[in-house]
């Protein structure tokens, strides 16, 4: 475990070092900003007004992919306890101010990956943009350093698997 970490801050410097460019800077805050999850709840209403029978189904589908994603981030976030790396590593600081302590799952990384695999399912020619839409906002809170790379993939994947289940369980 303790080779699994040191790697991923190696990662972490490599992406950090990207931070001294203004424009990734400004990038980054923006992107984590859509990721914060009031886009997906538009797209989610507008879906329910525009279209009546797949947009009812795609917000049904997202909102039980999110209530069943909430509760295990959670869970996750506060069993494991990682520490920001923003608040254990003297060199970097953080260009925003984390919404908590720790940062094993990432949140925005899980939300963004749940919201494209359920667009996936009910649109899928936008599959690929909206999985390099939720790649983007996972890297942009490394570049902020409230996060590694591993707490993104794991929420990439905490995401993806509720979408998943959800989307089977309600046989889409």
């Amino acid at each position: 475990m303790e080779k699994l970490s040191a790697a991923d801050t190696r990662v972490f410097f490599w992406f950090s070092g990207y931070r001294i460019f203004r424009p990734v800077e400004h990038a980054s805050r923006w992107v984590s900003r859509c990721g914060d999850g009031y886009l997906y709840g538009l797209a989610g209403i507008l879906l329910l007004l525009l279209e009546p029978l797949q947009g009812r189904q795609f917000f049904a589908a997202g909102a039980w992919a999110f209530t069943l994603e909430l509760p295990l981030y959670l869970l996750l976030k506060n069993t494991i306890q990682r520490d920001r790396p923003c608040h254990v590593l003297s060199q970097i600081e953080a260009l925003i101010k984390p919404s908590d302590r720790f940062s094993f799952p990432s949140g925005h990384a899980a939300a963004a990956f749940l919201f494209a695999t359920v667009v996936s399912a009910f649109y899928p020619q936008a599959a690929v943009i909206v999985y390099i839409l939720a790649g983007i906002v996972g890297l942009s809170r490394v570049l902020l350093g409230v996060h590694y790379p591993a707490d993104i993939l794991a929420g990439a994947l905490l995401g993806y698997v509720s979408a998943e289940l959800v989307l089977v369980f309600l046989g889409h």
